[in-house]
């Protein structure tokens, strides 16, 4: 028997919960205490805090976490009651069990990432590696969320703004 037999009586597996906004730390705290097992995978991401440099621990999936279960129940209440809990993500009816071949690799990995506010700054001439702009200098001018950055091309004898991905630039 394995997770994605019939929910009745299957051997525990991982579900997926999707949390409100800002609150995915609080969702896993208040899952943990009520004696769930909860794995909520974490970035330690380096970010520059009034001058100094910090590490901060985000989400690896903004709004989401897993929980472990030994056995589906009809009633989600307690769960979906939680603070922090949004609901549990289903399937037509049925909730969504996730092999623990994923969770095991995602907690094999370092989950670090480093902060691209760290690699580049305003104004500094970049140039876009990937994608039909290849091989042409740009500016940065900023980020744009946490993989993505917003250059300054000039494109016909025209300054255009870019929404690259990070790893398509390099700094000159």
């Amino acid at each position: 028997m394995d997770c994605f037999s019939d929910l009745e009586g299957a051997m525990p597996c991982w579900y997926v919960i999707q949390c409100k906004g800002g609150e995915s730390f609080r969702a896993a705290e208040h899952l943990t205490n009520q004696g769930y097992e909860v794995f909520h995978p974490v970035l330690n991401i380096k970010r520059k805090r009034q001058g100094k440099l910090v590490t901060v621990n985000e989400p690896l999936f903004p709004y989401y976490l897993f929980i472990r279960l030994d056995q589906v129940v009809s009633n989600w209440r307690p769960i979906r009651s939680t603070r922090g809990v949004l609901r549990l993500l289903t399937f037509g009816n049925r909730p969504v069990a996730t092999p623990d071949a994923l969770i095991d690799t995602l907690r094999a990995q370092p989950h670090q990432q480093v902060d691209i506010h760290t690699y580049f700054s305003a104004g500094e001439k970049v140039t876009i590696t990937d994608g039909p702009f290849k091989d042409l200098e740009a500016i940065f001018t900023r980020c744009k969320g946490e993989e993505r950055a917003i250059v300054l091309l000039n494109v016909l004898n025209r300054p255009q703004h870019l929404d690259l991905p990070v790893e398509s630039l390099q700094k000159v």
